[in-house]
Parts: C-alpha cells; sequence; structure tokens
C-alpha cells in the first residue's frame, strides 16, 4: 500500500504492525499523514528575489508536507544563519539582556519550562511561552490570537510589544538597538549577503524576515513514534495500547491532536482550505458562565464576543514530555495531571478567587466530556505521548546557539 508517499511493502514490519494494530493504527497513519502533499524529504525552495545566497533545501522528516514560505521572505542559508545568530544574540532587546532563547530554549523544543514567561525588564507574561517545533506549520501563532497568521508579523510582539514588555524595543531605543547590530563588521556582512540589493540592509524589517526564516527552519519529525511508522522500531505494549486510545473513539484525543503534527491547525505550501478552530476545554469557570480569569480569557479578550470565552488554540503535543507545565497559563504541572483533567471533562477548583467547576461550563467545547479512563489506561496514553519526543531535534547544532565556545 502506499499512503501520502510512504510505501508499505508486503510483508514488511509496518505492514504486519498495521494489520496488528488494526483501525486504531491505521488511523493514526492516516492522521500522521494527513494533509501531505509528496512524501519527498529534499525540496528546493528556488523562489527569486531577495535571498542573497544559494537556493534553499529543505531536508524534511518523511511525509512532512513543504512549509509554507511568504513569497517576500524567500529562504536562503545565509539568511537562516543571520537568523540563528539573532535569535540567540541579548543585543536585540532593548536593555541588552535577553535574547529569544531567553524564553525559547532548545532543549525543551524552544520553549522555557516557566508557567508564566518572564521578560526582558522582568515583567510577568499572563501566558507561558509556546514551543517552536515545527512552528512553520502553525496556521495562527500564539494562544488566542487569530489575526496573527505569520511568523513576520506574530515576531513584531515579543519585539515591539508594550503590555506586557517582552524584548523591550520602543521607539525611545529602536534605533541605538539596530546601531549595535550595524556596527558589528560580521552582521553588517551577514546582513549584505542576506538582503542583496537593499540599499540599508540592516532594518527592523529584515531583522524580523531573518529570525522568521530561522524559526522556519526547526523541524522536528524523528521521535520514536515517527521511526515506529517507518519499521525502525518498536512500541511498548503500554505504548501501543496508548497509541490507540489515543486514535481511537474512547479518548478521542485525536479530534484536536490529529495531524501529522499533532495539533488541528495546519499550514503548508499545498494547504487550498486552512481551518484555524480555538476551543474552550473547561478549565476554568470562576462566573457560572464559563468566565476565564483575566486577563486570559483566550479569543475573548480580542473580539469581546462572549462565546469566545475561554477559546485558545490547541498546541502541537510532539515534545510534549519537556514543555511542560501545560495550558496556556502553565496551571497544569504534568502530563499525569493533563490526563486526569481531560478523563474529568473539565476541572473543579474547590476555593479561591479562580474557584468553579469547569465541567459544568456553557462555553465548554463538546469534545471535552467525561471520559471513563482507568488509572492504567491513562498510564499509557501518558507512555504514548513520550514517544512523541524528538531527542535528536533537541540536541541539534544547526538550531544551537551560535555563540556557546566550543
Amino acid at each position: 500500500m502506499s499512503a501520502r508517499g510512504l510505501s508499505i511493502k508486503p510483508g514488511s514490519a509496518a505492514r504486519r504492525r498495521l494489520k496488528q494494530g488494526g483501525g486504531a493504527l491505521l488511523l493514526a497513519l492516516t492522521a500522521l499523514l494527513g494533509g501531505c502533499g509528496g512524501g519527498g524529504t529534499t525540496v528546493t525552495d528556488s523562489a527569486p528575489g531577495g535571498s542573497g545566497s544559494k537556493a534553499w533545501s529543505w531536508s524534511l522528516p518523511a511525509n512532512f508536507p513543504e512549509p509554507k514560505v511568504p513569497a517576500d521572505n524567500p529562504m536562503s542559508e545565509a539568511k537562516v544563519e543571520l537568523g540563528r545568530r539573532l535569535f540567540y544574540d541579548q543585543r536585540l532587546s532593548g536593555n541588552g539582556k535577553q535574547s529569544c532563547s531567553s524564553c525559547h530554549l532548545q532543549e525543551k523544543a524552544f520553549t522555557e519550562g516557566l508557567a508564566q514567561a518572564i521578560g526582558s525588564t522582568g515583567e510577568l507574561h499572563p501566558r507561558s511561552a509556546q514551543h517552536l517545533a515545527n512552528v512553520a506549520y502553525n496556521a495562527t501563532l500564539t494562544w488566542a490570537n487569530p489575526s496573527l497568521v505569520t511568523l513576520e508579523r506574530q515576531m513584531e510582539t515579543p519585539l515591539f510589544g508594550e503590555n506586557p514588555i517582552e524584548m523591550g524595543v520602543n521607539d525611545g531605543n529602536k534605533a541605538e538597538v539596530l546601531k549595535r547590530l550595524a556596527d558589528d563588521a560580521d552582521y553588517a556582512a551577514r546582513f549584505a549577503a542576506s538582503f542583496a540589493g537593499d540599499s540599508t540592509p540592516v532594518s527592523w524589517g529584515n531583522v524580523i524576515k531573518a529570525i522568521s526564516a530561522f524559526q522556519r527552519t526547526l523541524i522536528s519529525g524523528n521521535s520514536r513514534y515517527d521511526q515506529y511508522l517507518q519499521g525502525r522500531v518498536l512500541l511498548s505494549a503500554a505504548e501501543t495500547r496508548g497509541m490507540q486510545l489515543f486514535f481511537g473513539e474512547k479518548a478521542e484525543c485525536f479530534h484536536c491532536h490529529g495531524s501529522f503534527n499533532f495539533n488541528d491547525q495546519i499550514l503548508h505550501a499545498a494547504s487550498r482550505l486552512v481551518e484555524t478552530p480555538f476551543h474552550n476545554t473547561g478549565l476554568y469557570n470562576i462566573d457560572g458562565k464559563g468566565g476565564f480569569p483575566e486577563p486570559n480569557r483566550g479569543v475573548f479578550e480580542l473580539t469581546a464576543k462572549p462565546a469566545d470565552m475561554g477559546m485558545f488554540r490547541a498546541p502541537s503535543l510532539r515534545n510534549v514530555e519537556v514543555t511542560a507545565p501545560y495550558m496556556h497559563d502553565g496551571s497544569i504541572a504534568t502530563l499525569d495531571e493533563v490526563l486526569r483533567f481531560y478523563a474529568a471533562g473539565g476541572r473543579v477548583i474547590a476555593s479561591g478567587p479562580n474557584a468553579g467547576d469547569g465541567r459544568a461550563s456553557p462555553l465548554k467545547s463538546d469534545l471535552v466530556t467525561l471520559i471513563d479512563l482507568s488509572a492504567q489506561e491513562q498510564a499509557d496514553i501518558v507512555a504514548f505521548l513520550r514517544t512523541l519526543t524528538d531527542h535528536e531535534f533537541l540536541s541539534n547544532p544547526r538550531h544551537a546557539n551560535p555563540f556557546t565556545p566550543k
């Protein structure tokens, strides 16, 4: 059989496991490959203009589609390397004390392990920093902003945002921060090579383009689960049971996490119809009407529509083992607690300012209901989720800090 470019030969280990695993495993394979265009692992981006170096070649995991790249920001080796340096450079913040990587650590799939992110001035962010693994495939960026649909636009928020302050670049120090880069001979040469033809290559627009290009290279698709689908490794009994539950109608995790990227907002170069669902999972119900605590009220913060209260984007579960704590505000500490939360169909907070029964929220998604999962079944699903960790990605030198002494 052939599934969107993945050939499974008669008698192969993968075919035997498909047969043994039954419908759940077939659904898992279909979900993983869903929406992929073609099965090649190397794709050349030869978009003209502004690249300043040789054409970029994607080296993609099996059956990952080519990421969508804006026409005005084509990929190039020089631009990606420039973006990597900017991503790790503290000089890019207003006070020179924080880099993008301060909140996005490679060993944590480019999140930071805090319930709430902390900006360059010490201001506490109301939400946790999302991981950046496979961020190139996200149809919207951040937890709850339907309007941020490109990395370039999203990058403006951490750089220039004032509520809360993250990188702390503002009208008063914009020129100074840019001068730090322009006065660095290495940066000046790299900007010129990356943006050949620009009269002023060291600009904020080009800073954003370079970092966005680097972020698009943060592709993760070599977990044990991926290797299992390729017939290279076997899953344990517990992991197999967890996989069948995950993709089956009992636990129903796949409804929000069933794509090849284990989320439900997918964008790639061949996308035609792009869906951008947001979900209220019954995490809070502080007023009996589905209310969430300020300022973390999801899409409602932007639209003021009552139906958008508590609506957040379902994150990708790739590398979820290393991205704790969980939920938009980091209010659930472990994967075991996450499974108990979903099995209960929401969360009950008995006392305090956020007290309420999220299970009874009138705004909660119909997909979040009481699920009869035993303790063993919950543990099996957690075991499966741990197979989504891509250890190669977490230590890939192409994504690492270029300023670290060798």
